[in-house]
């Protein structure tokens, strides 16, 4: 029996995300024959991805590409790709700081790096936004620690924690924390905040939608017209945010905020762009939470006071993240963003590219 091609491959559930991880060596060099291949591995073009490792929904529809760090400032490269999935498609504007805190058992696997006593700390360069995360995992007796106590909403039972901390995230893909040069801005009549905060975002409010705040994902899903009404939104704010025509890619991102319905900081409904996601990413976690820091952000003002520690509820609960904001010269500055995941290997071995 001859079966077709394959190659190494690993399955990982980073926080609330699930992926496929490869090393970058393993991968074609020039991008489109890459994106050809991560299409064909995730079963792209169909909703199910029933012939391929893609769950079927955006959020396990993702890929993290690993290497040693060519950079003197970190040890690792980590390059992510959001694989589409009734498309066939492959964007690698974004990125995603679920499949992030999955790098360190990635790069165990592989030798890329060495564990060292009851912690270890990785730097790692992410090629999408050219910014540097400290990652920490547990490794006693330098084993690398999965079972722990440690619960995050949106992913059941428990297990060791994975700290991420990303440094200086102020305008990661658009080089402003404001890009529009406005904390926030008038849009088919809504009042909405641009920012690029790890991820660059549109904050709308709630209630300018005919919202609560605290609608379920599925509600949101099968209201067509609050999800047109959002996406002239954010076809308008990349414009102005300088990311051009953005009907092709995941970015900006779209934030429904809301004061907290229990004990949080700000409600948030995350949109992945096109739906909700079913708890919140990392990257837009962070955005949140600096807009609820900053003052003038329409999500600051709904926020409840907080003194940097900032929790957000979403559809499966909270998720919490500390933030350090510095005032700078022309707009402050997102010095430090802290938050904690679990990962959980689901398997290793080779996935065949037929």
């Amino acid at each position: 029996m001859t079966f077709p091609q394959s190659i190494p491959c690993m399955l990982i559930r980073g926080g609330t995300s699930k992926g496929a991880y490869f090393l970058a060596s393993d991968l074609p060099q020039s991008p489109d024959e890459r994106d050809k291949l991560l299409i064909k591995v995730m079963g792209s073009g169909d909703a199910q991805q029933i012939n391929g490792i893609g769950g079927g929904t955006t959020l396990t529809s993702k890929v993290g590409i690993i290497s040693r760090s060519e950079s003197s400032d970190a040890q690792l490269d980590y390059f992510f790709a959001q694989v589409g999935v009734e498309e066939k498609v492959v964007d690698t504007r974004p990125s995603c700081g679920n499949i992030l805190s999955g790098v360190i058992a990635f790069a165990t696997e592989k030798g890329l790096i060495e564990l060292t006593e009851g912690t270890t700390t990785v730097r790692v360069k992410n090629i999408n936004t050219n910014t540097i995360i400290e990652v920490t995992a547990e490794t006693p007796d330098k084993q690398l620690q999965f079972e722990g106590t440690t619960a995050i909403d949106g992913v059941p039972g428990s297990g060791s924690p994975v700290l991420l901390n990303f440094l200086d995230v102020g305008g990661a893909k658009t080089g402003k924390l404001f890009p529009t040069g406005s904390v926030k801005e008038i849009i088919h009549g809504i009042e909405v905040s641009c920012i690029d905060a790890a991820v660059p975002m549109v904050h709308i409010p709630a209630q300018a939608l005919g919202l609560i705040g605290n609608e379920s994902k599925a509600e949101i899903d099968s209201n067509t017209e609050l999800l047109s009404k959002i996406e002239a939104i954010r076809l308008v704010a990349g414009e102005k945010m300088g990311l051009g025509d953005v009907r092709g890619s995941v970015i900006p991102k779209v934030a429904i905020v809301s004061p907290p319905h229990d004990t949080g900081t700000i409600t948030s409904r995350y949109l992945v762009p096109h739906n909700c996601h079913a708890s919140h990413a990392v990257t837009g976690a962070i955005c949140v939470g600096a807009a609820s820091l900053i003052e003038g952000t329409v999500t600051h003002q709904y926020a409840k006071a907080s003194a940097g520690s900032v929790i957000i509820e979403h559809p499966s609960g909270k998720i919490e993240v500390k933030i350090t904001v510095l005032e700078g010269e022309s707009e402050p500055v997102i010095a430090q963003a802290a938050l904690v995941r679990t990962a959980r290997p689901l398997f290793k071995g080779d996935v065949y590219l037929a």
